[in-house]
């Protein structure tokens, strides 16, 4: 049997996590050979990262990369991989456990009274392993772990209004609310032998018609959470009652918390945060059970905004909607349309599902930090597994072209790929790596020494970005070398059969014009999937967090990762945890500070406007500059001497004393087309296709802008692509968590 050649473009989290499924069969060389087409000297997308060999070997970021404990299948494939490549225990990094801890503490940002409240929150930590977890649940148990946090915060609230002398006994006096409170009494009472004598009173009370009905939030909220422990081991959906009591039960807690609670909310950070959290809840349960999600699906309500959904159904519009775990979601999937921090916007549908798998899928910590850089960690064990398999790799090769034909069965096919051939290597092959400290890594730029020296002169003498869009090496190179850039062009049948499209979604519009023109699906998921551009910078700091006076830290000393703060630099993490793996002297820093956000920018000139990315970089590190002068006080107050930034605060070669030091730090803006960030956009979800979902039957989409049961921009939704991709061709793997949760339940 002759092999199939399959054409990879692109080496970011999509593209490689297919490669991976696609070569896990012992024998799949008998069946195909692939090349992954990448441009550049390194793999990674959105997610590639570079030692920096003239600065202590430091690790520099696209943005903050961490995992979620719910990225069940990310944690599948990045533990396959590790397990696969079967690194000597000796090494750094030898195992997942090795590459990933977890990590518990979170920090929100509140603004009260035109001042920043910082929110400490050390979540849980789970037994078990992510992926080994699931996130193929049904409606009744997603309402039932909701249930179970809610009753958490009503259980708080009861306690704190009390102190202050508030209602905490509630009755029920109407007709239909007590038939509803006779099915919970029923339900519960045929179920549960252990009811305690006040929940027993509580229950014949309800069937008393000559008693009043009288309860605590305690005891509805418990009740609660015992029905829908039943009807999550049943997954009854059929008994429309069931809901109703949801429905009246957490609007009765909801009346409660608005007489009871409300008015203490802007004098008792506890009360107001409990509150939040209860409101929050609440609002969810009343949308999900009222739009009847458990009948149409999370899908149907992608055509609203997350916060105009919240605020339908009845969340708080001055604390819960804007509060600091609405805008810390905004905030981590970058949900800003042009970067306009005025434009949030993200589909109520996939927040919501999101926010419900966040809390109430993880294992392990919440989050999980990465060791090393997302190059470190992630790309470079896939690259030498692959390598290992037989996969062969071709760097330094830009994808210009898609171009489509009708093959003999009169069926659309792309018939040829034309590509740019950037450099021209010594021997003909590349070795990526640098080794730091026995790890594998990605260089920040190209080794250079394995390129011919009259190209390499001219790379380092005009600084050239090959990774840019907008570079101006090919108009350098003709200047120089009196002729263009060499191309080669693939053709179907020759030098590939299928095609995997595994560069991001922006770039559709730019790389496959004639395929758009040929498919309207296509097109519209080109035009209706948007993106916006992010920006970060890292900062290496002389002083450890509670040097710099930010003092919250939880028993377990994890630094914080933070969200909600002022725009632009929403999120900040402290990322002294990496300062062993890099390669500093004896004197070097003591922490590391990384910030991200989304970037302003609407606009998108041509390529050949070779300023742009340089201008754009340019606004990054002025807002970083902005940010400690005059926003960080309140999180490091510590950093400033009569309201000034003291710059001595950042680690720098020298002896300057002012704001220079910052420009050894690292700041990046990310407008190419493939770096932008995909947003879920109300209304976009159903312009998104499946893998094999264009007109064109040898060519595979894969990425985090597919149709994946995410729907939205994350490693978790990349990597089910892949596994998307893969299984369309070959078959593996057979399951994939998820991936149905836009699906409806029934009843």
């Amino acid at each position: 049997m002759s092999q199939e050649k399959i054409a990879i473009l692109g080496g970011g989290v999509s593209a490689m996590t297919a490669a991976v499924y696609l070569t896990d069969q012992q024998n799949w060389q008998q069946k195909y050979d692939i090349t992954i087409y990448q441009l550049g000297w390194r793999l990674g997308g959105k997610g590639a990262s570079g030692r920096n060999s003239q600065i202590g070997e430091r690790i520099e970021e696209h943005g903050l990369h961490v995992w979620f404990g719910s990225y069940v299948n990310s944690f599948r494939a990045i533990e396959n991989v590790y397990n696969n490549l079967n690194r000597p225990s000796n090494m750094p990094l030898s195992s997942w456990e090795d590459a990933f801890k977890p990590h518990s503490f979170v920090v929100l940002q509140e603004y009260i009274d035109n001042a920043w409240e910082t929110w400490p929150i050390d979540f849980p930590v789970l037994d078990g392993n992510p992926a080994d977890a699931t996130l193929d649940l049904h409606f009744w148990q997603l309402i039932e772990m909701a249930v179970a946090w809610l009753r958490k915060f009503i259980g708080t609230l009861e306690e704190e209004v009390s102190k202050h002398n508030k209602i905490t006994k509630l009755q029920t006096t109407k007709r239909r609310d007590r038939s509803l409170l006779q099915h919970l009494a029923s339900q519960v009472s045929q179920a549960f032998d252990d009811v305690e004598d006040e929940v027993e009173d509580f229950f014949q009370s309800t069937h008393d018609e000559l008693r009043e009905i009288w309860s605590t939030p305690s005891i509805l909220s418990q009740q609660l959470q015992r029905l829908v422990n039943l009807r999550s081991a049943d997954k009854d959906l059929s008994n429309a009652k069931d809901r109703l009591v949801v429905w009246y039960l957490v609007r009765k807690l909801k009346r409660w918390l608005n007489s009871e609670a409300v008015e203490l909310l802007d004098d008792n950070p506890n009360i107001r945060r409990a509150y939040i959290c209860a409101d929050l809840g609440i609002a969810v349960l009343i949308g999900l059970i009222k739009d009847r999600v458990f009948a149409k699906g999370f899908g149907s309500i992608n055509n609203i905004d997350f916060k105009a959904w919240l605020k339908k159904n009845g969340a708080n519009k001055e604390y819960t909607v804007e509060s600091a775990p609405v805008r810390g979601f905004y905030d981590l999937v970058f949900g800003f349309v042009d970067g306009n921090f005025e434009e949030g916007d993200v589909e109520a549908g996939v927040a919501t599902l999101a926010m419900l798998r966040l809390m109430l899928c993880y294992r392990g910590g919440v989050m999980w930090k990465m060791q090393a850089g997302m190059g470190d960690v992630i790309f470079a064990p896939i690259y030498e597994l692959l390598k290992s398999r037989g996969v062969k790799f071709e760097f330094f090769s830009e994808v210009d072209s898609l171009l489509p034909s009708v093959d003999q069965n009169g069926k659309h096919v792309v018939e040829q790929i034309n590509i740019t051939q950037q450099v021209t290597l010594k021997d003909g092959s590349y070795q990526p790596f640098v080794f730091v400290k026995g790890l594998p890594c990605w260089p920040s730029s190209p080794l250079l020494d394995q390129v011919v020296p009259e190209q390499a002169n001219e790379i380092k003498q005009h600084n050239i970005n090959l990774e840019s869009f907008w570079s101006d090496w090919p108009s350098v190179y003709q200047n120089t070398f009196g002729q263009p850039l060499p191309t080669k062009s693939l053709q179907r049948g020759v030098d590939f059969d299928k095609v995997i499209f595994g560069i991001s979604v922006a770039s559709l519009v730019h790389l496959c014009p004639e395929l758009l023109q040929l498919d309207n699906k296509l097109n519209d998921q080109a035009k209706k999937v948007k993106t916006v551009a992010t920006q970060a910078f890292q900062v290496w700091l002389n002083k450890t967090d509670e040097q710099l006076g930010f003092n919250y830290s939880p028993p377990s000393e994890e630094r914080p990762i933070l969200s909600g703060f002022s725009q632009p630099f929403d999120t900040w993490a402290a990322m002294s945890n990496l300062i062993h793996v890099e390669d500093w002297p004896s004197n070097g820093p003591k922490n590391i500070a990384y910030f991200c956000s989304a970037f302003g920018c609407a606009d998108y000139p041509p390529r050949t406007d070779h300023n742009f990315p340089i201008e754009q970089k340019a606004q990054v590190k002025a807002n970083a500059l902005n940010k400690l002068q005059t926003e960080m006080q309140s999180l490091w107050p510590s950093a400033y001497d009569q309201q000034q930034f003291d710059w001595s605060v950042l680690f720098a070669p020298g002896n300057n004393m002012d704001e220079q030091r910052f420009d050894s730090q690292y700041w990046r803006v990310n407008v190419d087309p493939s770096e932008r960030y995909v947003l879920s956009v109300t209304g976009s979800s159903q312009y998104r296709l499946s893998t094999g979902g264009s007109i064109f039957t040898n060519l595979y989409l894969t990425g985090d802008w597919i149709q994946t049961g995410v729907n939205a921009g994350c490693v978790e939704a990349a990597v089910m692509a892949g596994m998307q991709t893969s299984r369309a061709i070959c078959g593996i793997p057979a399951s994939i968590s998820g991936e149905d949760g836009f699906e409806p339940d029934g009843a």
